[in-house]
């Protein structure tokens, strides 16, 4: 009888544990290694974007671009399937939408969005500047990651608002040109022809005059860096 009580006993604590672990699940953020968020870029969130689509949850453009829009599709879907609506696609909320990424491709997966998405940027704010310029205008963006003054992520500091004019002219939604796309790998690598900078403008139709008053360390092309 006493081993009967002990068994119970066991299985009772098991399947609270058990309980417990599923409401943690449920209340943790939908992170993790194999998360896409806002500022991500590729096939996969082209699969997200034309899930959400057909399913009636998103109607912008299936570009394969992780932008707001995207976000406040992927909030919603979480929020019809019981999901943190934090509009990041983690795993959970990937296998919701049926979507299943090999764990040991996660890695290589953030890094090709990064640089898909720093190329981005420094093809619309750099296109047809000097491939050293350009270079130099992604190394200004991970040196605002990296400072305590701008958000902590890349796509933090791409999408802070008033940043980066390339995101309201329409430029930042323009072809990117390879050259950036070697320029965003090379600024990944730490190279950094800026030497630290977190600004950058053009001399010739910059207007404000407290970013002629920052300390410029370098000049290169039609762009003057400075901090």
């Amino acid at each position: 009888m006493q081993n009967r009580k002990k068994l119970a006993l066991s299985l009772l604590a098991l399947f609270i544990a058990n309980v417990i672990l599923i409401l943690i699940m449920q209340l943790m953020p939908d992170a993790g290694a194999a998360s896409l968020r806002q500022g991500s870029s590729g096939d996969t969130v082209r699969q997200i974007q034309t899930k959400l689509r057909n399913w009636g949850y998103y109607t912008g453009t299936v570009d394969g671009v992780y932008g707001p829009n995207t976000t406040e599709a992927v909030k919603f879907f979480q929020r019809k399937n019981n999901l943190t609506p934090d509009g990041v696609c983690g795993t959970r909320t990937l296998q919701a939408m049926g979507i299943f990424l090999p764990a040991s491709n996660t890695a290589s997966n953030q890094r090709n969005a990064d640089i898909e998405l720093l190329a981005r940027l420094i093809s619309a704010e750099a296109r047809g500047e000097p491939y050293n310029g350009q270079v130099a205008v992604g190394a200004v963006v991970l040196n605002r990651v990296r400072h305590p003054s701008f958000p902590s992520t890349l796509s933090g500091v791409i999408y802070q608002p008033g940043a980066f004019t390339c995101l309201t002219d329409g430029q930042f939604n323009q072809p990117v040109v390879e050259s950036a796309r070697r320029a965003a790998t090379d600024a990944l690598n730490g190279v950094d022809p800026s030497f630290g900078c977190i600004y950058y403008y053009n001399p010739v139709t910059a207007t404000s005059q407290w970013i002629r008053s920052r300390p410029v360390m370098v000049d290169i092309g039609l762009h003057r860096f400075c901090k």
